[in-house]
């Protein structure tokens, strides 16, 4: 007698049902992202519109010859290629501008970081009185007005009725005519500039000194440093983070020079204050080069790149 096994029938898997938790959470998840494209939907039509188009506008006016008669036919400029940049480069003028500005910089920026970190050395320890109104005086030339600036320093400069020719009539001496000299004019924005941007500076270093611990300085103190070498040893290596972000933006702005000599030189005397900024302003409005021009502002933007970086290099290990 034969016995037959019996396989017991497999029993079908239920069916799963679909997970509709995950919709709402996806729906909701688009409507965030399109909640914050509209709400960043002006600043992005503002941004495009005033600045992403305007630089890509004048890259491609950089190669081309475009000048006021293009104006109603923008796409009726010819094109030129590195013709303004070869241009630019061979004009006396221009490079005249290039050393006023690589002059400006060089002796402007050491002496603003200097000034700056002095000012916040003294506010930090140094005063212990009126503290609030030192800051308040310190920072005003950087909110004011460079107008209301310029009256004043060409008070002070004025050969004839300024505040030093008074000072020197009084001791029996002639002032010199500061902003008509070849050799003082220069000099003359430098220490404007510097009185203008010390407050910025003084700021950022008040708030990186303050950020040092008080324990570090006491210790020092308690080994025996004096002053000099609490500040070198202790307060600027400390502060090199603040000092970097510092001497970045500042040497940005000096590069970018443009309302003291526009304001109180107009490039003169004999073009000893003509800075690239001043001339790609003058190439641009005053003679309608607005190919030149352009060509100048990406010059002088490659030139603010490249030195950006080598001080982010140079000063890189040290910030870490």
């Amino acid at each position: 007698m034969s016995v037959t096994a019996t396989r017991p029938s497999a029993t079908a898997a239920p069916e799963r049902e679909p997970d509709t938790s995950a919709l709402p959470r996806r729906r909701w998840s688009c409507t965030q992202q399109l909640a914050g494209w509209l709400f960043s939907m002006p600043f992005l039509v503002l941004f495009g519109t005033f600045m992403a188009f305007p630089v890509l506008a004048t890259l491609v006016m950089s190669f081309t010859d475009f000048g006021l008669r293009d104006i109603t036919d923008p796409l009726g400029a010819d094109f030129v290629g590195f013709g303004n940049y070869t241009e630019i480069f061979g004009n006396e003028k221009f490079r005249t501008a290039l050393f006023n500005t690589a002059y400006f910089v060089v002796i402007g920026v050491p002496l603003t970081l200097a000034s700056g970190l002095c000012a916040a050395v003294l506010l930090n320890s140094g005063v212990d009185r009126m503290r609030t109104v030192f800051r308040v005086g310190f920072y005003a030339p950087v909110v004011t007005s460079i107008v209301a600036v310029a009256v004043v320093w060409r008070f002070v400069l004025d050969p004839a009725d300024g505040l030093i020719a008074a000072l020197a009539a009084q001791a029996g001496l002639t002032a010199p005519d500061f902003l008509g000299s070849d050799t003082l004019a220069m000099p003359s924005l430098i220490a404007m500039g510097v009185w203008r941007n010390t407050g910025s500076a003084m700021v950022l270093f008040l708030a990186g000194l303050q950020a040092i611990p008080s324990e570090v300085r006491e210790a020092a103190r308690i080994d025996g440093a004096g002053i000099w070498q609490e500040l070198r040893r202790i307060t600027v290596p400390l502060l090199r983070p603040t000092m970097l972000y510092v001497a970045v933006m500042t040497t940005i702005g000096f590069l970018n020079v443009f309302e003291e000599p526009f304001v109180m030189t107009d490039g003169g005397p004999d073009n000893h204050t003509l800075t690239i900024s001043l001339l790609m302003y003058e190439e641009g409005f005053d003679y309608f080069h607005m190919g030149k021009a352009g060509a100048m502002a990406y010059v002088l933007f490659t030139v603010i790149l490249a030195v950006t970086v080598l001080q982010l290099r140079l000063l890189k290990d040290n910030t870490k």
